[in-house]
């Protein structure tokens, strides 16, 4: 029998333990706990996650999944160009404003494709981030102080992770950041610029507070954009003494924060690994292939996000300049009726 996304369903609340929403009735229960409001209190912008089948005929046969992190108008155009169905998306989604401005069941329902998301029922099924940052974690905790996905782990570092130029020598390999440099250093030459920017290689990881040849022995783990604080930092010093590192992934800070002054105070290292745009590697990937030994009948691909930097005047090819000027001048001057 052809694989349907009935089955997808199937095998990611397998991979989850049973987080994902199977009914209506798991929705609106309120039970499961992974179906969760996010909200800055920024008045209309509230989304709520929903683990599983977010739109999609559940007996519509399987051709191609794509994992992904983020939903955009550009990973639906290339899974419709590219034979994807499937679309499994890590981050929440919110209709409209992951769809190009346009609702998801008009999008999806042109193309003829389902779409999943996961997000924190993928999250805590396993310890692939603290392993690739070089520690094993002997303490975890997804909301610590209280905090909904606040995750803060701590733990020893591996026996090749002996200082902080070792963590970080380590990232740049398994991430293969050469590569990334050399794609930026194309780009550049092809598009003759060297101003242009990539997430990849700008928000690499670096050491915020101390020396690459500062020991490394035992590590506390957080991310910041999760509501870490620097209270949260004294009262894991407290509990954990023997920690010498302090390390921020996912997200991280800049000059001025007060963890940074924090961990100086206390005399931890400060080091920030990988930033968000690296967690198609940590999350998508076992994904991927966890779909894959489940479904081995389907093909699946991820999508790889890249984002660039590109100064104004040289954005495009001069036609293109000229197109922007002249509608900019004729139009967009706030002087038209």
């Amino acid at each position: 029998m052809a694989v349907q996304v009935r089955d997808v369903l199937t095998v990611l609340d397998r991979i989850t333990n049973g987080r994902c929403i199977k009914t209506a009735h798991d929705y609106v229960s309120g039970k499961n706990p992974y179906a969760l409001t996010r909200s800055s209190h920024i008045p209309g912008k509230a989304v709520t996650e929903m683990p599983g089948l977010v739109y999609g005929d559940l007996n519509m046969e399987i051709k191609k999944i794509a994992v992904m992190m983020t939903l955009t108008e550009s990973a639906i155009e290339l899974a419709a160009a590219t034979g994807v169905n499937i679309l499994v998306v890590h981050h929440p989604v919110a209709d409209a404003a992951n769809s190009g401005g346009t609702l998801i069941k008009t999008y999806f329902g042109a193309y003829k494709m389902a779409l999943f998301e996961l997000h924190e029922a993928f999250h805590g099924l396993h310890n692939g981030v603290p392993f690739l940052h070089g520690h094993r974690p002997f303490f975890t905790s997804t909301s610590f102080g209280g905090v909904p996905g606040n995750v803060v782990y701590v733990g020893e570092a591996l026996p090749e992770v002996k200082t902080a130029g070792d963590l970080l020598r380590r990232l740049d390999k398994l991430m293969n950041v050469q590569a990334d440099e050399q794609m930026l250093l194309a780009e550049r030459k092809i598009r003759q610029s060297g101003d242009i920017q990539e997430t990849r290689v700008a928000a690499r990881g670096k050491i915020l507070a101390g020396r690459p040849e500062n020991p490394v022995r035992q590590i506390i783990h957080m991310f910041p954009h999760a509501g870490f604080t620097a209270e949260h930092l004294l009262r894991l010093v407290k509990d954990y003494p023997d920690a010498d590192t302090l390390l921020a992934t996912s997200s991280r800070v800049y000059p001025g924060h007060a963890l940074i002054n924090k961990a100086g105070q206390v005399g931890l290292n400060f080091l920030c690994g990988n930033s968000h745009a690296m967690e198609i590697y940590e999350n998508g990937l076992p994904l991927a292939k966890a779909l894959q030994k489940h479904l081995p009948e389907a093909e699946v691909v991820i999508f790889h996000e890249r984002m660039t930097s590109v100064p104004l005047e040289q954005f495009g090819a001069g036609e293109m300049q000229a197109y922007g000027n002249y509608i900019a001048e004729t139009f967009l001057t706030g002087q038209n009726d």
